[in-house]
């Protein structure tokens, strides 16, 4: 394993969340009313949506507005304004944490799987933000849940090649304007009940850089990713008329059962660890069967995922942005030691996974 002081370091992490919430009672409520006329099932919608254990979401725009957004088209314009707004936010807030200056950003990494646009959100920031002419931009689409740990690895690769550079991190999803309003299925029904709308933004710096000496932050040491043959059905987007509709099989929970364990031990111990040895695990919060799985798979001890748990409750599962957010939750905490070890993870389409082993 590569010397945790010739690492990056993940300086810190700021969020953003939309202003406008409903509670799950309240979504309930308004699909039942947009559903019931379709002849659906709603006691089958309501019993769905409370299963995934979401108390609540914030939203892109006001929960009443939504019928107005009938086309791709507008919902993909909605998106992007709303992008902008968030992404500004997160990065900002990741800045002031971190101490550094919107001037002092070397690249900017975008992630995101609900929406598009060229010029891309991270081109629209550099104008937003007052960014250095000679910014390097990488806009990343399609990665999924695990797009927050991928983007993580890229900007921690790209630092390791420029160790005296910063790089920013930055993903924003707004599940809700995905919802296929015409779309019965399981799959949509339950993606209606588990996706919340957010961002987050990771500022990362080089072993080389001046800020890193006395950073509190972990050091990013290792980077992992496995695919998975043939399970592209598993998770993803149908590009249809009415824009992104969901693929989101039953099956997710058993590939954590069947590969995690495997693949976190062989990375583990390609780098001299095993997981007794791993003070804080940091798991996507994509929904209550999949952080049981890994729960079960990885026989982690009571409350290991606890802050998944708890930003699942609160915000819904925010795809890549999610993990972000319980990595943030951890930093904020100060539990982290010095000689500490975690590990980041995450899952999305293709199938695969994406690990980043960190050290305080």
């Amino acid at each position: 394993m590569r010397k945790a002081r010739h690492a990056p370091t993940i300086r810190a992490v700021g969020r953003a969340l939309p202003k406008h919430y409903a509670d799950q009672e309240t979504l309930i409520a308004t699909f039942r009313d947009a559903w019931a006329g379709a002849h659906f099932n709603v006691e089958r919608l309501e019993e769905l949506h409370r299963a995934v254990q979401v108390s609540g979401r914030h939203l892109a725009v006001p929960i009443e507005q939504y019928k107005e957004l009938v086309s791709f088209a507008r919902r993909n314009e909605v998106w992007t304004d709303v992008a902008v707004d968030l992404g500004e936010v997160a990065v900002r807030d990741a800045l002031k944490r971190a101490d550094l200056e919107p001037r002092d950003v070397d690249h900017l990494f975008f992630v995101t799987t609900t929406g598009i646009a060229t010029p891309s959100i991270d081109a629209r920031l550099t104008n937003r933000l007052a960014l250095r002419p000679d910014v390097r931009r990488t806009p990343i689409f399609g990665l999924g849940c695990a797009a927050g740990a991928a983007g993580i690895a890229r900007a921690a690769d790209y630092l390791r090649a420029y160790p005296d550079r910063v790089a920013v991190l930055l993903s924003v999803e707004l599940c809700s304007l995905t919802l296929q309003r015409d779309d019965f299925s399981i799959p949509n029904i339950i993606s209606s009940g588990l996706f919340g709308d957010g961002a987050a933004a990771v500022a990362l710096t080089g072993a080389a850089h001046a800020a890193s000496g006395d950073a509190a932050g972990p050091r990013v040491t290792a980077t992992g990713s496995v695919f998975y043959r043939d399970t592209e059905r598993v998770m993803g987007w149908d590009i249809v008329d009415t824009g992104f509709k969901v693929v989101l099989s039953a099956k997710v929970p058993d590939v954590v059962h069947e590969h995690v364990r495997a693949d976190v031990d062989a990375f583990l111990a390609a780098h001299g660890l095993e997981r007794a040895r791993i003070r804080h695990w940091i798991a996507h919060t994509g929904g209550p069967k999949v952080l049981k799985a890994f729960e079960e798979t990885l026989e982690l001890p009571a409350d290991a995922l606890a802050r998944s748990w708890k930003s699942l409750r609160e915000t819904g599962n925010l795809s890549s942005a999610a993990v972000l957010f319980v990595l943030g939750e951890l930093l904020d905490s100060h539990e982290a030691q010095k000689g500490d070890h975690g590990l980041l993870m995450s899952m999305g389409p293709g199938f695969f996974s994406e690990l980043v082993l960190l050290q305080w």
